[in-house]
């Protein structure tokens, strides 16, 4: 068993990364946005933190969990997520815009979804983010 607040706590975490990516994203049209203006830039610099913020939650959601929850939602490309992180971290001026535009357009939803769905299913955190759909709660079942 694992501390179900710390992972309660991670998850919540994520989902406001995410939902602030989204936010920042929505007037996006494509990849050139983030590059033709020093708004642009600063937003995708703004993007990326966020990033860097699921992928590093995600690490330490899967060493909470022993990397058992994650692996039982395989519609998320998990590892995917946790290596944007690195190569932002550490390969930041070598990053493309269109990687950067297409996770947040294909990939953020996605994401969402399925945080939402292992918060409020899995960890009994049904109002998270004034969802309130109540359902019985128990673990990998």
């Amino acid at each position: 068993m694992f501390d179900r607040e710390l992972a309660k706590e991670i998850l919540r975490q994520i989902l406001a990364a995410a939902n602030r990516i989204e936010r920042r994203f929505k007037d996006v049209r494509s990849p050139d946005d983030f590059l033709l203006s020093d708004a642009g830039i600063d937003k995708l610099d703004a993007v990326c933190m966020m990033l860097i913020v699921i992928g590093e939650n995600l690490k330490n959601l899967d060493k909470v969990t022993g990397g058992k929850l994650l692996a039982q939602y395989p519609e998320v490309d998990w590892k995917g997520a946790k290596g944007m992180r690195d190569i932002i971290s550490h390969h930041y001026f070598d990053l493309n815009a269109e990687v950067v535009f297409f996770v947040c357009k294909d990939r953020i939803p996605g994401l969402i979804e399925t945080v939402v769905q292992i918060s409020s299913v899995r960890l009994g955190f049904c109002m998270l983010y004034g969802i309130k759909k109540l359902e019985k709660c128990s673990f990998f079942t």
